[in-house]
């Protein structure tokens, strides 16, 4: 049960703090209670339910592209792992992909799932295991030739245990790397969702082999007390810098 927003008065002039406050319920863990408290004082959760986006994942990839600059008109994007659609719903206006910015370049974003993932005006949506044998040719043949930019944001399930779920998310990375070297054009970038902890180094040098400039970045909408950061891997040198 969530209670109403307490009405305690913090300064004196007014004011009222608005925090949501949530009673345990039977049945119900502590951490599933914190999670909920935390996602309804979240302000980016709450933002994107003011902007119609799917999830504040949204908001982490504004916040990368504002910086580097790889959702631009024209550009062909593919989405791994892209339920519920957030990061789908950004690169479309921003490429320009339903042609409604007159002149420029109209771009195409495939975004692929495990499951199906609710239409997404400008965006489409497909059922793949990205892992899957001959998966990167038909991604090739989806967006009718190699990509521009491949993004992930995708989190190996949670066991509860930081150091295991931080080999599974690289080793998803990883992959992820390696389908983006098979279907991007030289040039290219690739932007996908790691976390800290130390076994990331194999990735990295991977990733300085095959582009020109690899950064690291922690946007704005990630929360201060997680250990998730975004690599931008930009410049794709293309098929000559295979090992």
């Amino acid at each position: 049960m969530v209670k109403k927003p307490t009405g305690k008065n913090t300064s004196g002039r007014g004011q009222r703090d608005l925090k949501v406050k949530v009673k345990s319920a039977r049945g119900r863990r502590l951490s599933s209670t914190l999670w909920l408290e935390r996602q309804l004082n979240d302000p980016y959760v709450q933002r994107a339910k003011r902007e119609g986006y799917r999830g504040r994942a949204a908001f982490k990839i504004m916040d990368l592209d504002d910086k580097y600059r790889f959702l631009v008109p024209g550009a062909r994007v593919v989405d791994l792992g892209c339920a519920p659609g957030g990061w789908c719903q950004i690169a479309v206006p921003r490429i320009n992909a339903l042609g409604e910015k007159g002149g420029k370049a109209q771009g195409r974003i495939i975004g692929v799932d495990l499951q199906e993932v609710e239409p997404i005006a400008g965006a489409e949506l497909h059922v793949l295991d990205f892992m899957e044998e001959g998966a990167d040719e038909q991604v090739k043949q989806w967006l009718g030739g190699q990509a521009d930019v491949v993004m992930s944001d995708m989190a190996a399930a949670s066991s509860g245990h930081k150091q295991t779920d931080h080999l599974r998310i690289i080793s998803l990375c990883e992959a992820a790397a390696y389908l983006a070297f098979d279907v991007l054009a030289p040039g290219g970038t690739f932007v996908a969702k790691v976390l800290a902890g130390g076994a990331e180094g194999d990735l990295q040098k991977l990733l300085k082999q095959r582009f020109k400039k690899v950064a690291n970045v922690k946007p704005g909408a990630s929360r201060a007390d997680s250990s998730e950061k975004f690599v931008v891997a930009t410049g794709f040198r293309g098929p000559e810098a295979e090992e």
